[in-house]
């Protein structure tokens, strides 16, 4: 369940590439938390990512 509600980011997969350049598939994962939040005039749980926090494009609830 790595996807932010707010902005949408998810999980992207890529190639790791070692010193001798051989290729293996890997996964980046956002950094998502779990945090109450007001959505719709009420708090509720939702997976918001840091970024989302740190720019205020969430309002927490306390």
């Amino acid at each position: 369940m790595a996807k932010c509600s707010v902005c949408g980011k998810q999980v992207i997969t890529g190639n790791q590439a070692s010193h001798s350049n051989i290729k293996t598939k890997r996964s980046w994962a956002p950094n998502v938390k779990r945090v109450r939040a007001i959505v719709n005039g009420s708090p509720r749980r939702i997976h918001v990512c840091t970024r989302c926090l740190r720019s205020g494009k969430v309002q927490r609830a306390i």
